[in-house]
């Protein structure tokens, strides 16, 4: 409890801050469950002594800022953010002041997941999707309308059966396994990774390029129905209605109706007890009064509904020490620090390791060698220090500073101007072959089965792989000298990378490891080049005009193919029998598109952008990223961007999203 007046100044200060780095700049130095616990002594102090509320108090207002470059909308009705409880007994209390507030008793409650993404309102008019705003300061928020129509699970046009006006409620989210994809190919980029899949998302909905949001991969889940009132009775009926309107919303076992705090909190036992399993991550449940009607008769306090509130999983946390601070060297050479902790159990499994991500990172939370910190699992999957116990930090604890030359080769690292990671650029250092031959055996690479990181450091440091094309020329007297190899795995082994030998084009350009090269532009070089042989011809004029690739990556992939010894390792991988193929496209004969040439912009309302080259190629058409007076057609979607000013100005014919369907 706070005791002064300037307990409580200094803490709503500190909060502000807080939601600045929280809100605007999607990079929280503090845990969820650390803040509320502030936001709970400003609120008590607050009821104690109303006159002395400031009206900057994170209570009074929400906190999301409106972001510069974006137009602005104003919602239907109020977006509020909910009251948060963490113990059995704050939700008790919750149904009591409800009961209170209703004069009765038996009532219904609905409770569902609590999605831990970023709340959106989308509104349809005569069922065509016309509008998408963020929560922003509640009455108004940010148009983020071309960003989310790259959800490709959000329909564009409703179903038969839609009102002509309706405005829904949602969460935009990134699932685990995307968040952790983005936050390694940011960390080998030299980028600061993002806190958590929640801030990962909400930085995505806010870039200015749909073309960018698009690679992020949002998912969706609605909740909501703004003034609900005018279509349904209840909670449950909110929930069915969006289903048959195809709107995402959680699966049905992940909803229930309940009748008592019993009932409320086994629905929340069941859901924490799966809660790893889950390919998202949540941070509690939603508890709302399910009688619609009854919600205005509850009406708000401050910033939040009082038909609703959220309850909260307190995170898994465990205490443990810093023993030592290593560094990582990746595939692009980024030195990552990792900390070797003493083992602890976090969450079901033991914790010896938690990656501190950069010299930044360690800097800003006072990490220590010999300190004790508290850890959790982020999305309980990766686990992270969340922070350092200053009362318990003994003199012999060390402060740790990157080296100044890699721990693998010794060759002197440097810091890359606008980038946080510190790198090795020896092209030779051991510590990088082995994550590059690592990441070439991977899923997303060449997918060689039983080839995994343990096995592949075995044959490096057995010296039987120094580089990719070596795998090729593994016989099985090499791999019985491996630890645990016998008889049957060595030939499971051997047929895996035999099998790998006939891959897909854009798998073994994405298996060479060129800086920025992802799955989705190794698709487009795929689909462009053809061959592996015009791979290694391409000049900077014609990767520009492929979609989706600019100057950066052009210089990379270019920068890559100048290397002597990165096209001879190709032409050994190849005469050991390696051969990439590119995908047969289904072809359809004499089409009207064979020979033209395509350019889109803006966002369609019918396709994807990758489906609609798809269609396009089908035909024996041609799709480039810049509008040339080779240019046939350019296909404009809702907010086209300057490719479109560009082909008026050549006078090149701009086909709507209509004339081209009717053109298929």
């Amino acid at each position: 409890m706070l005791k002064s007046q300037q307990e409580y100044i200094r803490l709503v200060e500190e909060l502000i801050e807080h939601d600045k780095r929280y809100y605007d700049q999607h990079k929280p130095i503090i845990s969820d469950y650390e803040y509320d616990r502030l936001y709970t002594a400003v609120k008590e102090f607050e009821q104690s002594h109303p006159d002395l509320i400031l009206p900057d108090s994170p209570t009074q207002r929400i906190s999301e800022a409106l972001t510069e470059g974006f137009k602005q909308g104003i919602h239907v009705s109020p977006m509020l953010s909910l009251a948060n409880t963490y113990s059995q007994e704050e939700v008790g209390a919750f149904i009591e002041r409800v009961e209170k507030l209703l004069g009765g008793k038996n009532i219904l409650f609905s409770a569902e997941l609590k999605i831990d993404g970023t709340a959106i309102s989308v509104r349809y008019e005569k069922g065509v999707l016309v509008r998408a705003l963020t929560r922003g300061n509640g009455r108004v928020g940010d148009d983020v309308t071309a960003n989310i129509k790259t959800i490709h699970t959000l329909p564009l046009k409703l179903p038969s059966g839609f009102p002509p006006l309706l405005e829904v409620r949602g969460e935009v989210f990134m699932d685990t396994r995307t968040f952790k994809e983005l936050n390694e190919k940011r960390e080998e980029e030299g980028l600061e990774p993002w806190a958590n899949p929640r801030n990962a998302a909400a930085g995505s909905l806010k870039l200015l390029d749909p073309k960018e949001v698009s690679k992020r991969k949002l998912q969706i889940f609605f909740y909501g129905i703004a003034e609900p009132e005018h279509f349904v009775l209840s909670q449950y009926e909110v929930h069915h209605c969006l289903q048959k309107l195809h709107l995402p919303v959680c699966a049905e076992e992940d909803f229930a109706i309940c009748n008592n705090l019993k009932e409320i909190l086994a629905f929340a036992g069941k859901i924490q007890k799966k809660r790893s399993t889950l390919p998202f991550e949540i941070d509690g449940i939603v508890i709302k009064v399910n009688d619609i009607l009854s919600h205005k008769a509850l009406g708000m306090t401050g910033k939040s509904p009082r038909f609703a509130t959220a309850y909260k999983f307190v995170p898994e946390q465990a205490h443990t020490k810093v023993e030592s601070i290593v560094v990582q060297v990746g595939r692009t050479g980024v030195l990552t620090p990792v900390a070797e902790l003493t083992p602890v159990l976090l969450a079901g499994s033991t914790i010896s390791r938690a990656t501190l991500h950069n010299q930044d990172e360690i800097h800003r939370k006072d990490i220590r060698i010999g300190d004790w910190v508290t850890i959790e699992k982020g999305g309980d999957v990766i686990p992270k220090v969340v922070k350092v116990d200053f009362e318990k930090r003994g003199k012999d604890s060390r402060l740790w500073t990157m080296p100044t030359h890699c721990p693998a080769c010794g060759h002197k690292v440097i810091h890359i101007p606008k980038e946080v990671a510190i790198r090795c650029i020896n092209l030779q250092c051991p510590a990088q072959r082995l994550r590059s031959i690592i990441f070439f055996a991977g899923k997303q690479a060449m997918d060689i089965e039983h080839m995994g990181e343990k096995v592949v450091e075995q044959l490096f440091h057995k010296g039987l792989v120094k580089r990719l094309s070596d795998i090729y020329r593994l016989k099985k007297n090499d791999l019985e000298k491996l630890e645990g190899f016998k008889e049957k795995s060595i030939q499971k082994l051997l047929k895996s990378i035999d099998a790998s030998k006939y891959c897909s084009l854009d798998r073994f350009i994405m298996a060479l490891g060129i800086k920025h090269i992802g799955k989705e532009t190794a698709a487009v070089l795929a689909d462009e080049c053809g061959s592996i042989s015009s791979f290694l011809n391409l000049t900077k004029e014609e990767l520009l005009r492929y979609e989706g690739i600019g100057d950066t990556v052009a210089d990379a992939i270019l920068e890559y193919l100048k290397d002597p010894k990165h096209i001879e390792e190709i032409e050994l991988l190849l005469s050991l029998g390696v051969h990439p193929s590119q995908k047969e496209v289904r072809k359809i004969e004499g089409h009207y598109f064979k020979g033209k040439t395509f350019v889109l912009t803006g966002v369609l309302e019918h396709y994807s952008r990758e489906e609609a080259v798809s269609l396009i190629k089908e035909r024996g058409g041609k799709v480039t990223n810049s509008v040339s007076k080779n240019t046939d057609y350019v296909l404009a979607g809702n907010n086209p961007g300057s490719k479109y000013d560009k082909a008026q100005k050549l006078s090149i014919k701009i086909l709507s999203e209509k004339e081209f369907i009717c053109l298929l």
